[in-house]
């Protein structure tokens, strides 16, 4: 999802993702209990932003981990 106000993502640290992300959970609570229902929706648009980007980062380090580690070739080895 795409929010029009949000900064680009690409250039902050993995740390600096997760403490923006819990910083928008706060504002989120915060808004919600002082019933601010128009502020609350644009921060969950801007929150779900901010998740995909870490999605996405996730899912390159798992790529690479597939592609660089001899012991992790998609098996699923269930015991």
């Amino acid at each position: 999802m795409f929010h029009p106000l949000a900064p680009d993502l690409k250039d902050l640290k993995d740390d600096e993702l997760y403490a923006k992300v819990n910083e928008i959970h706060s504002k989120i609570n915060t808004a919600w209990r002082l019933g601010s229902n128009g502020a609350v929706t644009q921060m969950q648009m801007l929150l779900a932003h901010y998740q995909e980007e870490l999605a996405v980062r996730n899912r390159k380090k798992l790529e690479e981990l597939e592609k660089n580690s001899k012991n992790f070739k998609k098996i699923i080895d269930i015991k």
